[in-house]
């Protein structure tokens, strides 16, 4: 039997779950997504801790976590939830566990959830390696039981809840030297502890995978979401979708639109956290603009549509299409031709129109220059469910490269997905982030007048189409036409290139959004890292706040900054 990670990857429909109650809150059933966040402040600090809450609540944030490192954090937030309740703040506090199974015995007498990492609760990662044999790893198993069992004791007689939160940057030494530094490992390491609180009758419990590397996220919730279908119908238990260390800015919100943005358009997720490097606020407008996107996907019951996918959803292969020459513009010499497909780079295309606005300045635009120019380059344009149309182009003797037409009336996703399923794979394909340019009103304005999307709206849209099927491994060149400032327009398609990892031609930083754990101002650091660093194209550089994804996240990294946080007093 194959796996299976949505329920049709070629039109929308939401995975059902179970409801789990975090305090008033809901998660999965029929809630909606809801979005979270973190406070950024010293926990001993209760002052500090309850404005901060507070200023997330107001911003719209529904559930908010804090870090408990030691079991004097722990104790403290007993001060920090009845602070926030005599204010007035019901939203459920969620105590952020690492390394001490006491510090998180502690929290779940006044907080609304816990929050474990499997990577790191009962074991200390030393980078070790070594074979285990099964007994040993069943006598490992044993061992996390035994410290594990209490906290889901505990939790099950306050009628609280759990996040079984793996990390990609913190996979034990256990399961690395198992299943490797793999999705399959993420997995693994958060059914471990799934089985034990099940065992133990308690089902309160909401997953995560998150990771840096949009690719490794999508890939780990969809292995996780194929694994729980494959146990049974009572392994639906709700998701929290998230990027770590996603960095700030431009980079980090088209980041993380692919990685979440992705999930969410195939109907996986329940609540969600954008991790930015800035103050926690910012991240509510991001996560909620995400969930109104989503909110737009046409229904299940607007299509039928069904094909075999061209790709594998577990494990990303670029498509292998032959490579062809295309004519960039019009105006170049007619013997001059750029290559795209086969293991070309993903080229950028601009419209004729966009073209002409910029023409004057290219030789001074860097390294965000057009490449093509769509009107030129021979592109067969089809409606993917139109067979004889994709037929002929099969028929074709020669490469051709091919888009989706403007004006089909399908999610971009699934119409690219089609395409790639019924084309033939040596034809090349280009990618588009809308299929009509934005014509009317997704509501008036306060004056009654037509009201444009927001560049953030255009960005997480493009984001999350283009890099979601550049993730699928689909996509030999893209046209980013719903941005109409040219300029913006060739930022953004090539930071979506250098966020899904597909065209490298800049710094790569990944950086924490820091916590209570972090010793020093991350945001000022990082400022300083990137200005010393900026001129280092290709390089990858991790900016780290503590010691829990620091050391796994700086190994896949060319350079790392980090400073260990507190972890005893």
């Amino acid at each position: 039997m194959s796996l299976s990670f949505c329920i049709n990857p070629f039109y929308y429909q939401r995975r059902a779950t179970r409801e789990v109650k975090v305090g008033n809150v809901g998660i999965g059933g029929d809630n909606p997504i809801r979005v979270q966040s973190m406070i950024t402040c010293d926990t001993m600090d209760a002052t500090a801790s309850i404005q901060q809450t507070i200023e997330l609540a107001d911003a719209g944030c529904e559930i908010v976590r804090i870090t408990a490192p030691t079991v004097k954090d722990a104790r403290n937030l007993e001060n920090i939830v009845q602070g926030l309740r005599e204010r007035g703040c019901d939203v459920p506090i969620v105590a952020d566990i690492h390394f001490k199974p006491e510090a998180a015995i502690e929290a779940a007498k006044w907080v609304e959830k816990v929050r474990i990492n499997p990577g790191n609760y009962a074991d200390s990662k030393k980078f070790l390696i070594r074979e285990y044999t099964d007994e040993q790893y069943t006598a490992e198993l044993n061992r996390i039981r035994e410290r594990f069992s209490p906290l889901v004791d505990l939790c099950k007689k306050r009628g609280i809840a759990m996040r079984i939160g793996t990390n990609h940057g913190s996979l034990s030494d256990r399961i690395l030297n198992r299943y490797g530094d793999t999705p399959l490992g993420m997995v693994e390491s958060a059914l471990e502890f799934a089985r034990i609180a099940r065992d133990l009758d308690y089902h309160d419990f909401v997953f995560s995978m998150k990771a840096s590397n949009p690719k490794i996220m999508i890939a780990a919730y969809r292995l996780l979401v194929a694994r729980l279908d494959e146990l049974g119908p009572d392994w639906n238990y709700p998701l929290h979708l998230g990027v770590t260390e996603a960095g700030e800015g431009e980079d980090a919100r088209i980041k993380s639109a692919i990685g979440i943005g992705s999930l969410l358009a195939d109907g996986i997720g329940d609540t969600i956290r954008v991790s930015l490097t800035e103050d926690s606020p910012h991240e509510i407008p991001v996560a909620k603009a995400l969930i109104e996107n989503i909110k737009k996907t046409p229904n299940a019951q607007r299509s039928t549509l069904n094909a075999q996918l061209s790709f594998d959803p577990f494990s990303y292969q670029r498509r292998a299409t032959e490579t062809l020459a295309v004519v960039p513009q019009e105006r170049d010499d007619p013997g001059q031709r750029i290559m795209l497909g086969g293991t070309e780079l993903i080229r950028v295309v601009v419209r004729q129109t966009t073209f002409d606005q910029i023409a004057h300045k290219i030789d001074r635009m860097g390294d965000y220059k057009p490449e093509i120019v769509y009107e030129t380059a021979q592109i067969q344009d089809v409606d993917p469910r139109d067979n004889s149309a994709v037929a002929k182009i099969n028929a074709e003797s020669t490469p051709q490269l091919v888009t989706v037409r403007d004006d089909v009336d399908l999610p971009v996703i699934a119409a690219f997905r089609l395409l790639a399923a019924k084309l033939q794979a040596r034809h090349p394909i280009l990618l588009k982030d809308v299929f009509k340019k934005w014509e009317g009103p997704q509501g008036p304005d306060s004056r009654g007048t037509k009201a444009a999307p927001t560049f953030l709206q255009t960005l997480l849209t493009a984001s999350t189409n283009i890099g979601s099927l550049l993730c699928d491994g689909i996509g030999d060149a893209i046209l980013v036409q719903g941005e109409e400032a040219p300029g913006q327009a060739l930022r953004l398609s090539y930071n979506i290139l250098q966020a899904a990892g597909s065209r490298i031609f800049k710094t790569d930083y990944v950086a924490c959004p820091s916590c209570g754990r972090t010793l020093f101002n991350l945001q000022t650091t990082t400022a300083k890292i990137k200005a010393a660093t900026s001129h280092l194209k290709g390089v990858k550089i991790a900016i780290m706040g503590c010691i829990v994804n620091g050391p796994g996240e700086m190994a896949d990294a060319d350079f790392g900054y980090v400073v260990v946080a507190r972890l005893a007093k």
